[in-house]
């Protein structure tokens, strides 16, 4: 990587924390130039427009949030273990995250829905991409004899991704995890009632 890319790079994972903690309208350009102690010649040299390093910025936290989900997952071999390391992540939540600042599908997600019709198709994206992982995850246990074979993985991915955002939500804006215990106390026991 040259000079270019690694500072390209730096003002990526710099301007990361403060677009997913500020939003994107509540970023200035004078916070990312503070942060990153750049001249604004330095960043525009780099980023044509805040737009672009939004959309940047965006395509860097999920990847980050693509390997934070393969992390928690690889070290189990069942289907079962798989799904309950993700549930002992999410009852920590929001230790751990790779990014600060909450769920950024929550926050680009909201400010992109009627205004950014590009961004808005990345945070879909992602969304499906972490729908896909929990179907895959249903399948992996289907076919390794560990889940009933009549279980609609989709429709469950569907359930237990949405229940965890808004428990995402919520936990933050509670300043407490009740409500996520409580979503994943359901997903053990659905998960539960489609075991062989």
């Amino acid at each position: 990587m040259g000079k270019a890319e690694r500072t390209r790079q730096f003002i990526i994972e710099t301007a990361a924390p403060i677009f997913n903690r500020k939003g994107i309208a509540g970023t200035a350009i004078s916070d990312i130039l503070e942060a990153t102690k750049l001249a604004k010649g330095g960043l525009y040299g780099n980023f044509s427009s805040k737009e672009e390093m939004v959309m940047e910025v965006f395509d860097y936290i999920a990847d980050q949030e693509k390997r934070r989900l393969k992390a928690i997952t690889a070290g189990e071999a069942t289907a079962i273990g798989k799904f309950e390391a993700l549930f002992t992540y999410y009852a920590r939540y929001p230790d751990g995250r790779q990014v600060a600042g909450g769920c950024p599908m929550i926050n680009f997600g909201a400010e992109a829905d009627d205004t950014n019709p590009g961004l808005k198709k990345k945070v879909s994206d992602l969304i499906r991409y972490f729908e896909s992982r929990i179907e895959q995850l249903v399948q992996f246990g289907k076919d390794t004899g560990e889940f009933r074979k009549d279980w609609d993985e989709k429709q469950f991915a569907i359930l237990m991704f949405a229940m965890l955002e808004g428990a995402i939500l919520i936990t933050g804006m509670m300043n407490n995890n009740k409500q996520m215990l409580v979503v994943l106390d359901f997903l053990r026991k659905e998960i539960k009632r489609h075991t062989k």
